[in-house]
């Protein structure tokens, strides 16, 4: 039977097959627009994506600068080092000398650098005359002998006659005529200068040292916590201005003294100010470096003789002055009380001549300079609305 389609069947068939090609070109323009819109918006979105992953990493980039700004600007720089690098400032020194060739050999290796293996820690400093020279002779043996970094202040410019003297070269000298030790301290101890002694002694030169070992009496402020101190003076051979520099026999150190006194300037137990305690002279002071950078500060640049300062010591001594205040004791020293810048010649007779003798005119001024002293303490405090008086 022969296979034959009709004429319907032949219509369906067309129909059929251009549906398909109709569908086809129908979905091909939607595809079209699909793939298209998926490209826009993956675009959009990629771009977006970078716009906010660029703003994030400049987000992050800004933080660390503000971070590193912030610590950088917490830095605790030098004045004038701010141009330098941190690593290079060298902000303190010290009066130790260098050899100018072969720097090595008295030294030993440390770290990035050489350091002597017998550096001085505690520093001698002495304003001192050509007359009192037997004197000042025996004091810096002592010191040297003990390794203090000595350093003589010549107040009558003489300073030729000192080479004489065996450890004439192994000292530091400066020389300017007609200034206390208080003048000389303000311009060369500087506390940055002064920063690798752990003890200054800042002493007069008419003192007697036979009984006095410099490193015994530095173990002892150190065991006693004494920021601020001086050796006693013997009473039997002394001349004692102050009842609280004084020796006691019965004991190492002592920080207050005892005295009766009706009028309500006595001294007892319950004294809690200067003079009966928390108070040294100033004939032969030592300072711990922490003390000295507070009492380096409180030394006026136009007044020479510091009177007054020994009554504001207590101010320096990082705490309690009843305490980090005292005087030593097993340590003790002989005040010969001579007249020195001026008043004495070279046989040691004192001098009549009123050309010559200054005793009157520094007395005299010495008293004025405590007035002054005095009257700008009362002054600063007033304007220090921050300032509070630890011991009121």
């Amino acid at each position: 039977m022969q296979d034959m389609k009709s004429p319907a069947r032949q219509t369906v068939l067309v129909c059929d097959s251009k549906s398909k090609k109709s569908c086809l070109y129908g979905i091909f323009p939607a595809a079209l627009l699909i793939c298209i819109a998926v490209y826009l918006t993956s675009s959009v979105y990629s771009q977006s994506y970078k716009e906010k992953l660029s703003s994030f990493k400049l987000d992050v980039d800004r933080n660390v600068e503000v971070e590193t700004t912030d610590i950088c600007k917490k830095q605790c720089r030098p004045s004038g080092s701010e141009a330098l690098p941190a690593g290079i400032v060298s902000s303190t020194s010290s009066l130790e000398m260098r050899a100018l060739w072969d720097p090595q050999t008295p030294k030993k290796r440390h770290q990035e650098g050489y350091i002597n293996a017998n550096a001085s820690t505690n520093l001698f400093a002495m304003a001192v005359g050509i007359k009192q020279k037997d004197l000042v002779d025996k004091m810096v043996k002592k010191f040297l002998a003990s390794n203090f970094t000595v350093m003589l202040f010549h107040y009558d410019g003489i300073v030729d006659r000192w080479k004489k003297f065996e450890w004439s070269d192994r000292i530091i000298h400066i020389s300017v005529a007609d200034q206390s030790k208080w003048w000389f301290a303000k311009r060369f101890l500087h506390p940055d200068i002064v920063a690798e002694y752990d003890y200054i002694f800042l002493w007069d030169e008419d003192l007697g040292v036979e009984h006095f070992h410099p490193d015994k009496y530095v173990s002892i402020v150190k065991s006693e916590g004494l920021e601020i101190s001086q050796p006693a003076l013997d009473p039997k051979k002394s001349e004692v201005h102050h009842q609280i520099t004084a020796r006691g026999r019965r004991s190492n150190v002592h920080r207050r003294t005892f005295k009766a006194g009706n009028d309500g300037k006595g001294c007892d137990e319950s004294s809690t100010s200067p003079p009966c305690t928390g108070w040294i002279e100033m004939m032969a002071p030592v300072f711990s470096k922490a003390a000295w950078r507070c009492v380096w500060h409180m030394i006026q640049n136009d007044l020479i003789h510091a009177w007054g300062l020994d009554m504001q010591l207590g101010y320096c001594s990082l705490g309690d002055r009843t305490k980090n205040v005292g005087v030593v004791d097993a340590e003790y020293i002989v005040h010969y009380n001579r007249p020195t810048l001026g008043g004495i010649d070279e046989t040691g007779v004192s001098v009549a001549s009123p050309e010559k003798d200054h005793r009157v005119d520094v007395r005299r001024l010495s008293y004025r300079e405590l007035d002054i002293f005095r009257k700008r303490w009362e002054k600063a405090v007033e304007e220090d609305k921050c300032w509070v008086d630890p011991f009121q």
